[in-house]
């Protein structure tokens, strides 16, 4: 007997669900631990204060006058703002018909383009590019203002830390605990305490396979008290160094040929006065919304000493 099923029917409602999933990632561990600062011009500039060196024959006698001497003068750095910008346009029928999963299409899409901005933030954050204040204007990334550094022989790394500069890369080598504990001390030593080893998911499963005692997962082990769990934004695992706790932070906007080792306390972003995913309305030239999400953000290391990298990663 043959079987009467839906498939020789006609007038089957549709079964859409009301809830939208979003499978594109828009996490953005970089731009989410910064601190952001309100700026004032095209070129935001900071200063850095070097201390004076050490010594060890800090020795005066008694009733003896004083030796003055004048502290290490400021350098004074910059970075230029960049704009980012999402637009969307949106037919007004669309707006107003029955939609399942949400209500005005408008609002749906700002949200979206809102993401897809902070997204193009945390990939700009982690991209080669020096800073230029000719139009398109755009900032130093976190690469151009490193000074301690490993990398392959070959390559040619930059001399000016000012964000001015990009580097060359090198042979690709294997990513060794070795590498990152040499960087992390060169970083110590001129001061600085990186808190995050930032890594593209193909490194963060090359460092899960480094033999080391020192990785532990998951939880912070405290020692009078119970374990307790790390709260730290996209980490998933920590690295003991001899210099300090690594957070490794996992960033699918990371460049697999590196990782980099930053202390989050001296990194910002900066942007002028309401433009930070402010929307701006565009006149209407059809039966349609215009709109655009706009951005003018710079990026602001006000201790350029504090971040290393570990380059030319195979």
């Amino acid at each position: 007997m043959a079987i009467y099923k839906t498939s020789d029917s006609v007038g089957e409602k549709e079964d859409l669900s009301d809830v939208i999933t979003r499978i594109d990632p828009d996490e953005t561990p970089l731009f989410s631990n910064m601190e952001k600062i309100a700026t004032k011009g095209i070129t935001h500039e900071f200063q850095v204060q070097e201390l004076a060196s050490a010594v060890d024959n800090n020795a005066n006698n008694e009733g003896a006058d004083y030796s003055y001497t004048n502290p290490t003068a400021t350098t004074r750095l910059g970075n230029v703002h960049q704009i980012f910008v999402q637009a969307g346009s949106v037919s007004n029928t669309l707006d107003v018909v029955d939609k399942a999963g949400r209500d005005r299409e408008t609002a749906y899409v700002k949200v979206l383009k809102g993401i897809e901005q902070r997204r193009d933030i945390e990939k700009t954050l982690c991209a080669s590019v020096a800073k230029s204040a000719s139009d398109p204007r755009k900032f130093g990334t976190i690469e151009t203002w490193i000074s301690n550094v490993s990398s392959a022989g070959d390559a040619t790394d930059i001399t000016a830390f000012d964000g001015s500069a990009t580097r060359t890369d090198g042979t690709g080598r294997a990513l060794t605990l070795a590498q990152i504990d040499t960087v992390m001390q060169s970083v110590y030593e001129d001061g600085g305490n990186p808190d995050m080893l930032v890594v593209s998911p193909s490194k963060k499963a090359t460092f899960s396979d480094l033999s080391s005692g020192s990785v532990v997962t998951n939880q912070l082990h405290m020692t009078a008290n119970a374990p307790k769990e790390a709260v730290i934004i996209g980490s998933v695992s920590m690295y003991l160094t001899d210099f300090g706790t690594l957070n490794v932070v996992i960033d699918r906007q990371m460049q697999s040929d590196r990782v980099y080792l930053l202390d989050s306390e001296y990194l910002k972003m900066g942007a002028l006065p309401g433009r930070s995913f402010s929307v701006s309305d565009v006149a209407p030239t059809g039966d349609a919304t215009k709109f655009a999400v706009v951005s003018e953000m710079t990026f602001v290391p006000q201790a350029p000493k504090s971040m290393g990298a570990v380059y030319d990663l195979s």
